[in-house]
């Protein structure tokens, strides 16, 4: 049974019963594909070319009598597909969790407290709470509606919006189908386009009209992003190049040595070699963990391409209110006929009374906007008691505020139903015009506005009617007679670390621009106290709407402050400073502000108070409308992007001396050979967690802020990273063949030859992971001042594993090595060290 409505609308579900039919019935989601099991995931990983290469190798040594490299050469299989499928764990795990956030949210009744919950635990008999902008959660019929309107395209492919009407006390309140007029059904994943609502759940999940249809289960195939394309471009090169490799030393071998199979291997460990499989790894695991790690600085990613976007932002583009403010709104000052009183702790002067009472009239009844709650603060604590509140007034019809006129007005009706009375509120302009006020009046009202703005307050007009003719009310608030009351200024103090934002935002070379609907005054005074730099002044929107697109964006170049501006207008803001060759982060929060989120390189939702429209037209999704957050994601971006150009960096370097050393012995035949397959599984065991796992945990650099935007279209891979990673790996690569012709000139057996080759090159591979933690510091500040809990089990591990190697005579007869003496240790050590010193001093000479 579904509740009472009236009960249902003082308190709601309780928590213990909410929970009790969320358990019984399910989440309210439709279902999704299960999630891949251990052999699934097993069986893809086995699919992988380097896998398939570890397993061709282990059947050819089986082939050569060599059941002891086999059998190693399958452990190793075994192992990496440990690594790949905790990888695939930890990313899976990482965006369940981001899902979870970023799922729609909904606002109900429970408890009989309004709480704003995820919108898979809404319940069947849960009182939704439906405001403009808002997605419903489920179907649901209306118990109460104000100027309701719905898109219901998704169910009926309609686009024109459909009038909703609430249901009427004691009727069948079963749910019907989409579509219609009055109606008072509203339907799971349909968009409140107007009005507010309180509607009764009836139907969740699969349960509902969207479910039935499935029209939510079509997966849209996502483009891959620029970077996306740039590694697998790079990947396909390497591999068609690797292949065409390991043919040519196929044949080489088997045509100077005359064995073929072990051709074959040498042809195996050369294509291992210079397969580069860690990349797409690395890209998948960095931007999932990089999404989940700046989900945890209240930063929720809704598309992967924005983590690179945000390192070349070069302008962000924020609302006032609630991002660089607090949106904790509190009424400062009230002018009256001239006078001005602030409000303080005493007693509010009786000729302010009415100012106050027509404030109160003007808000809603259980308001949610910090204006209204600011203006009903200031009833509750001055006029209780007074005779000017009319708490048992029945409000019979709200004008809503429009593009038309930027105020609003309810209509009060007395108890005896003798009179009405109408409350106005809004943009003093409006006022004046709804007040049909003179031209001497309406300067002298601007001249008001003009000065309390100047000490950066909101200003809001106030304005009363009084009606007669019951049931024939007009059908536009113009048609009233309203007589101006004065106006109210409210503060809303700048949230902590706005200014410390902007200054971190300019460093960095990304312009903060501010655009408000509010007075020039009140935000140049914002302005001068974040420190936005406002000399070449203020563009209100009236003054935009008169400009060219070529003054626009001449202007736009050097101003910072936008005034009254209407959402509509972002739009054309963003289409010019993208015609300077900006990239754009744009905030909003309303339905207005969609079509400039999607058109903004970096569109930006507020969590708290957007909609659900703007969240799903955003890449980024700011959970505590902070502007610091936004300076943050902005930070925390860069320092993905950082990690992630060295860990692909270090990849390419590593490759190199492994490519090198597999290919220089097999065109000299009397040289040994130096990497079979079964060692460069063992690199390879280091090298994927290495640039997956340490690059990533990384911290990001604390000067990354101190560096200018990157370009836009501008690749992972420019010159001057190919060019340290290429200078990195020969040089690596120099060392290793060093110490190899140095073996070889001595007289050293081939397998000690092997082995301190060997060893070089995995001493070197470690040192690279050292000194690519940072392109700016030397190694030990690095130790110092960074770090990095995985760096020492991965490094550390890979070196005991080393000794353990070449110290225990099974394991080395293994892997065909033999026996170091110390003084081979040494050798090892300081080859690997001078491979990689020239980047120390390459460091040291470019730090400022």
């Amino acid at each position: 049974m579904a509740p009472d409505p009236g009960t249902a609308l003082a308190e709601g579900l309780t928590s213990a019963e909410a929970a009790r039919r969320l358990a019984a019935e399910g989440p309210n989601e439709l279902p999704t594909a299960k999630p891949r099991n251990l052999l699934q995931q097993a069986w893809a990983v086995i699919r992988q070319p380097m896998l398939l290469l570890l397993l061709g190798a282990g059947t050819v040594n089986f082939l050569l009598a060599e059941p002891l490299d086999g059998a190693l050469l399958m452990s190793f299989v075994v192992v990496v597909i440990g690594i790949s499928i905790y990888q695939e764990r930890k990313t899976e795990h990482a965006l369940a969790a981001l899902r979870d956030l970023s799922s729609p949210r909904a606002l109900v009744l429970r408890d009989g407290e309004q709480v704003r919950i995820a919108g898979r635990d809404v319940v069947r008999g849960d009182i939704a709470l439906l405001a403009e902008g808002d997605r419903v959660p489920a179907d649901a019929v209306l118990l109460e509606a104000r100027n309701f309107s719905a898109d219901e395209s998704a169910l009926t492919g309609e686009s024109v919006p459909v009038r909703k009407a609430p249901a009427q006390p004691g009727t069948d309140t079963a749910m019907g189908r989409p579509g219609g007029d009055a109606t008072p059904w509203v339907f799971s994943g349909t968009l409140v386009v107007k009005g507010h609502g309180v509607a009764l759940v009836k139907a969740t999940g699969a349960g509902t009209e969207l479910g039935r249809i499935g029209s939510a289960l079509r997966s849209i195939e996502e483009e891959p992003t620029p970077l996306q394309r740039e590694i697998d471009r790079l990947v396909r090169y390497l591999a068609v190049f690797g292949l065409a490799a390991a043919a040519v030393v196929v044949t080489v071998y088997g045509l100077t040595r005359g064995n073929w199979l072990e051709g074959l291997l040498a042809g195996i460990a050369t294509a291992m070699a210079m397969l580069p499989e860690e990349f797409p790894v690395v890209l998948t695991v960095f931007l999932a963990l990089g999404a989940w790690r700046m989900s945890q600085k209240h930063v929720l990613t809704r598309r992967s391409p924005v983590i690179e976007a945000l390192g070349s932002a070069t302008v962000i583009c924020v609302d006032k209110t609630g991002t660089l403010t607090l949106n904790s709104m509190t009424v400062r000052e009230l002018l009256v006929g001239g006078q001005s009183h602030t409000l303080d702790d005493g007693p509010l002067p009786e000729a302010f009374h009415t100012i106050a009472e027509f404030g109160v009239l003007a808000s809603p009844v259980d308001p949610f906007d910090p204006m209204d709650k600011a203006f009903k603060a200031v009833g509750a604590r001055y006029l209780d008691g007074s005779g000017h509140l009319h708490t048992d007034w029945e409000l019979v019809r709200e004008y809503p505020l429009s593009e038309a006129v930027l105020a609003l007005s309810h209509v009060w009706r007395a108890p005896d139903g003798s009179r009405y009375v109408v409350a106005a509120k809004g943009a003093p302009e409006a006022i004046a015009r709804l007040c049909r006020l003179d031209p001497e009046r309406r300067a002298a009202l601007m001249a008001d506005v003009e000065q309390a703005t100047a000490s950066g307050q909101r200003v809001l007009a106030v304005a009363r009617a009084a009606f007669d003719r019951a049931g024939q009310l007009p059908a536009q608030q113009l048609d009233f007679d309203f007589e101006y009351l004065g106006l109210v200024g409210l503060h809303d103090p700048l949230r902590p670390g706005a200014a410390d934002a902007v200054a971190a935002c300019a460093r960095a070379g990304v312009r903060t621009v501010m655009i408000t609907g509010d007075y020039p005054g009140t935000a140049q005074a914002i302005a001068r106290e974040i420190g936005l730099d406002h000399g070449a002044g203020v563009i209100t929107g009236p003054g935009l709407e008169a400009m060219t697109d070529d003054e626009l964006a001449r202007r736009i170049r050097t101003v910072s402050v936008f005034a009254r501006m209407v959402p509509e207008q972002k739009l054309r803001l963003i289409r010019a400073l993208k015609a300077n060759g900006e990239v754009v982060g744009m905030t909003g929060d309303g339905v207005n502000d969609a079509p400039a989120l999607r058109a903004a390189d970096i569109g930006i939702a507020m969590g708290a108070r957007g909609t659900d429209v703007a969240r799903e037209s955003a890449d980024l999704v700011i959970t505590d409308d902070d502007f610091s957050s936004i300076a943050g994601g902005i930070r925390q971006g860069r320092g993905i992007f950082d990690n992630l150009r060295k860990a692909l960096a270090y990849t390419i370097a590593v490759h190199v001396p492994i490519v090198g050393m597999s290919l220089l012995p097999v065109f000299v035949s009397e040289w040994p050979l130096v990497l079979l397959p079964v060692q460069i599984a063992f690199l390879e065991l280091i090298i994927d967690p290495a640039c997956s796992v340490v690059f990533e945990a990384e911290e990001i650099d604390p000067a990354i802020m101190d560096q200018p935007p990157r370009q836009a279209g501008q690749g992972i891979f420019g010159p001057r990273v190919l060019a340290i990673a290429a200078c990195q790996g020969f040089s690596v690569l120099a060392a290793v063949v060093a110490v190899y012709l140095w073996s070889l000139g001595a007289g050293q057996p081939d397998d000690v030859i092997r082995s301190i080759s060997f060893a070089t090159l995995v001493l070197g591979n470690l040192a690279l992971i050292l000194v690519n933690r940072s392109w700016r510091l030397p190694v030990w500040r690095t130790f110092r001042e960074r770090r990095n809990r995985t760096l020492k089990w991965v490094v550390g591990g890979a070196a005991l594993l080393l000794v353990v190697l070449l110290s225990v005579p099974g394991l080395r007869g293994a892997f065909d090595l033999g026996p170091l003496a110390p003084g081979d240790w040494l050798l090892a050590v300081a080859a690997a060290a001078a491979g990689v010193a020239w980047f120390e001093i390459y460091k040291t000479v470019r730090r400022p």
